[in-house]
């Protein structure tokens, strides 16, 4: 019975928009941030921490997706690494 509810909860989160999810991870960002010893602060962070596991779920699937591409396959552009190059000298 648990473990029915959970997947049928996973069902329902695999088909939001991660794009709409990540917009709402600020707002409960700071309602988590506030403690208030109430049910709506713990469902703040619940829906904080699902927000998270999205984004994790869709970091992992996609370095996986790159690690089984066919080799030849053309890689998608990554965006340049920001911040002070890894340069070294050489003489």
């Amino acid at each position: 019975m648990l473990e029915n509810t959970l997947e049928k909860i996973a069902e329902k989160i695999l088909s939001l928009d991660e794009a709409s999810l990540a917009a709402l991870w600020d707002r409960y960002k700071q309602k988590m941030e506030k403690f208030q010893p109430t049910r709506e602060w713990e469902r703040s962070v619940i829906v904080f921490f699902i927000i998270n596991s999205v984004r994790v779920k869709n970091h992992i699937f996609n370095e996986r997706i790159l690690q089984h591409q066919q080799p030849g396959e053309p890689k998608p552009e990554e965006p340049a690494p920001k911040g002070k190059p890894n340069l070294k000298l050489v003489k």
